[in-house]
Parts: structure tokens; C-alpha cells; sequence
């Protein structure tokens, strides 16, 4: 079979094309980027732009990957900007040609997937030629992995979810620690600086609640806000929607968001009436909690004044607070759920957490803090002006525990999780103390009011239970 190997489209417009200038850069970005904070990463979602404008981001994503591990191979999928079809394209004639040599794709590993799956995967080489979304991952990959490796270029060409599943059956059987799996995607294209923020923020939380449904009904939420100028809150939504599919059920692993921007923030360059977000997303095995998890008196006074100087920075600067975490105990970095609940005059003003900690403690707590104050759908962001009546409080959470007896809940010990298919609902254990309900009301709100199910939908779902270490 004769040889065709894939040359460069997008070199000298979204990177260099010149070999010793091109590595240079990718080795400046990687140092300058947000070092290794998972490990036994599967999969990255990192962004695709001009390397001016998301290069940091997917730095930080390819930082986190174990570049020391000899991988068989190195699936790549993006979404394509040029041709639609139905199912993918897998490249299987040659190698990628790039400006420092040859990235070597395996193409026997490709045959094999089109024959094995011909209603799915085709060797179209067409719509790989002009597609740059895949290309620019690979300087990353080639600079940041230091064993051989080979590639598998796949390229969806689909806009049907169904399809979208189909793809995902077929690769997750390879979603291994013999394989790496590249997720390339944009987020949100061409709103304003603030709602950009915004909206990448919401689709950022559905990508790590890990559920597919939950990301095909928020990009339909983000779709019908009727953001001025928003085109796609997600532009590789079919790629990111497979990797999903195949990581779903598959309690070892956990999302890690990394770093975000948007090409307002590039200075010189960047136009914040028109923008593109960025998001740096790992996928790695869970790290198991100690059982014996404690914070000191210092450790509750640093999170809670992180989360104070975090929500300040944000409302009066519109920044992020940065601070230094070399002597911070080893409690404040584990991975441990938290949610922040911000209170005006007695009043809730805001609450988000996230149950399971895919990051160190004292992030989870800064962006929740952030979240709190800027994203809580029932309230409008926090202004400069209330900053003095705002209270704070910090309820860090152990690992979920699933029972079948409600009796094992214990009121004012326990939160609970409820869930049921594709619906969830969370309580803190502080609700019900403070609200007067007995553990069937606890129950039941929980179900009707924050998992969108019946009053007894609690008793055909799944509940977990937790405790929760809560300071103000």
C-alpha cells in the first residue's frame, strides 16, 4: 500500500513553522504553565487557538500528562471545522509530517479500527488535510512525552450524539494506562470578555460532573441564555461528548480542571468585546482520601482567608487572588470535596461546591469561593458594595459512602447525595438542623427540590452519605 503522509496546514499561522523556533516556544509555554498536579492521567481536554492565544492553557494541560510512561499509543480526537460527516475519519496512510520531522501515526491500529467498525470510522484522509484543531496538539505532545510513542489521528465529522456513543464504545475498551487519550476543544466562541467567563464556567462544571446528559443540557441552557454573539459555548462539543460517554460509569477516574482564560486576557492581542475561552481539563485515577482527615485552627484560617481575598480580588479587580502555598500543611493540599456558602445579614447569598475534590483543598475552596459569589444561578453576582455583610462559610466534605438503609443517616452528622440516572440533588449536613426537618423531609426535599424527583424518588435512587468538617 503506498505511503501518504499528512503534511503541515497550520504551520506559520497557528504556531511556527520554523523546527528550532517551534520547539523553543513549546518549551517556554510548558515552563511557565501550571506544573503536574494529577497523577495517572488517562486523558487531557485542551484547547486548539493560535498558540498567542491558548498556548499557556494547553501547556498546562500537557503538563499534567505522565511523561515518562511508555504508551503504546496516543488516540488524538478532535471535531472537524471543515467537513461533516457521519462517524470519523481515522488517518491510515502515512505519518503526520511536522516542522521538527515526522510524528509516526499507527496505522495498522487505524485499518483495524475501520474494519472492525466500518459504520462508524473511515479512512477518508480528506478531512484530516486542513483540519488544524488535531495538528497543534502535537508540538505539545512531542516536547512533553519522552518515550517513543505512536499516534492515532481520529477526526469527527458528526453532529449526532448517537453517533458520538457508537465512537466512544469503540475506543473505551482503550481508555487504559496503555494508551493517552488527546481531547482538542475551544470553549466558548465570540461573546463578551464577562460572559465568556460566565458561560465557560458553567460548561467547565457539566464536563466534570462526568455525565453526557449533563453536558447536552447545558450547552442547550447555554444556547438559549441568547448570549449576544455567543456561536458555540463548547466548539469540540462531539469530542468532549465521547470522551464523556466513555468515562461515564467509571468511578476511577476524576476530572481535574487545570487553568482557564479567554484571549481577552492576552495582552496586545487579545479583544475583549469579541472573545474565545480556553480550558486545561485532566482525566486521572482517583486518589483514595485518608480516612483520618483533619484541619488544624491555622488550616480552617488560611481556607477561610483564601476564599475572603479570593472573592475581594474578583469583585473589586476582576481577578484571580494569588497566594503562596509552599507552607501549607498536608491536609490542605489532599483532594477533598468543599463547598463555600456565602451569607448577607443572615440571608443565604450563595453556595456551590463540588462533592468530590479533583484538586488540592485550598484550589477547590478558591474556585468554589468564585463560584459562590459569581455563578450561583439564584442570585446575581455579588457586587464591590456588599463585600463588608458578606460572611463566609466552608464545609469540607469526606469521600461519599453509598447505603441501603437510611437508617445508617444521621441528622446533623450526615449530608446526603441523591442519585438517579441523569438527575442528582445534595444537602450538607447543617440543612436540616437548620431548617427543623426530621430525616423523610430531609429525604424528600432533597429528591423534589434538588434532584428534580418526585417527593419519594429517594427511595429507587442512590444515596450517599458524608460528613462534612464546616467552619465560618
Amino acid at each position: 500500500m503506498k505511503t501518504i503522509d499528512r503534511q503541515p496546514a497550520v504551520a506559520g499561522k497557528f504556531y511556527p513553522a520554523d523546527r528550532v523556533t517551534l520547539e523553543q516556544e513549546v518549551t517556554d509555554l510548558l515552563a511557565s504553565a501550571v506544573p503536574k498536579q494529577c497523577k495517572h492521567v488517562r486523558a487531557i481536554i485542551c484547547p486548539h487557538a493560535g498558540y498567542i492565544y491558548s498556548g499557556k492553557i494547553a501547556a498546562s494541560a500537557f503538563n499534567q500528562i505522565d511523561g515518562d510512561v511508555s504508551y503504546e499509543r496516543v488516540i488524538l480526537i478532535a471535531s472537524s471545522h471543515h467537513d461533516y460527516f457521519n462517524g470519523a475519519s481515522v488517518y491510515c496512510d502515512g505519518d503526520y509530517v511536522m516542522p521538527y520531522g515526522k510524528e509516526v501515526v499507527d496505522t495498522s491500529f487505524g485499518r483495524k479500527l475501520v474494519e472492525l467498525f466500518p459504520e462508524i470510522f473511515t479512512a477518508d484522509r480528506a478531512p484530516h488535510q486542513n483540519e488544524h484543531s488535531l495538528e497543534v496538539q502535537l508540538p505539545f505532545l512531542h516536547s512533553a512525552l519522552k518515550m517513543s510513542y505512536r499516534i492515532v489521528p481520529i477526526i469527527i465529522g458528526t453532529n449526532n450524539p448517537v453517533v458520538c456513543k457508537r465512537i466512544a464504545l469503540a475506543l473505551k475498551s482503550y481508555l487504559n494506562p496503555k494508551n493517552l487519550f488527546i481531547i482538542s476543544s475551544d470553549f466558548s466562541h465570540f461573546p463578551e470578555y464577562s460572559d465568556a467567563q460566565r458561560v465557560d464556567a458553567i460548561t467547565k462544571e457539566a464536563i466534570l460532573a462526568n455525565n453526557p446528559e449533563v453536558l447536552l443540557t447545558t450547552l442547550a441552557k447555554n444556547a438559549s441564555m441568547q448570549i449576544p454573539y455567543l456561536a458555540t459555548s463548547l466548539c469540540g462539543w462531539t469530542s468532549v461528548l465521547t470522551l464523556l460517554y466513555m468515562t461515564t460509569d467509571n468511578d476511577s477516574l476524576s476530572y481535574h480542571a487545570i487553568e482557564y482564560c479567554n484571549s481577552g486576557d492576552i495582552k496586545h492581542y487579545g479583544d475583549t468585546n469579541r472573545v474565545v475561552g480556553y480550558w486545561g481539563i485532566a482525566i486521572s485515577e482517583k486518589q483514595k482520601h485518608t480516612d483520618d482527615f483533619q484541619l488544624s485552627e491555622t488550616d480552617k484560617e488560611t481556607l477561610l482567608n483564601i476564599a475572603r481575598k479570593t472573592i475581594e480580588t474578583h469583585c473589586l479587580l476582576g481577578k484571580k487572588y494569588n497566594f503562596e502555598t509552599q507552607n501549607f500543611s498536608a491536609s490542605l493540599q489532599l483532594k477533598c470535596g468543599a463547598f463555600v456558602t456565602l451569607h448577607k445579614k443572615g440571608a443565604l447569598r450563595g453556595c456551590i461546591g463540588r462533592l468530590i475534590g479533583n484538586l488540592p483543598l485550598y484550589q477547590i475552596v478558591q474556585d468554589m469561593a468564585i463560584s459562590a459569589a459569581s455563578h450561583d444561578y439564584r442570585f446575581m453576582p455579588v457586587e464591590a458594595e456588599e463585600l463588608s455583610d458578606i460572611d463566609i462559610e466552608i464545609s469540607v466534605l469526606s469521600p461519599l459512602k453509598k447505603i441501603d438503609d437510611i437508617s445508617e443517616i444521621v441528622i446533623g452528622k450526615h449530608g446526603i447525595n441523591i442519585e438517579k440516572e441523569h438527575h442528582s440533588g445534595v444537602f450538607l449536613p447543617q440543612v436540616p438542623t437548620e431548617t427543623g426537618w426530621n430525616k423523610e423531609e430531609f429525604l424528600g426535599h432533597c429528591a423534589r427540590d434538588k434532584a428534580g424527583l418526585d417527593w419519594d424518588g429517594w427511595k429507587t435512587a442512590n444515596i450517599y452519605i458524608f460528613t462534612a468538617t464546616v467552619f465560618s
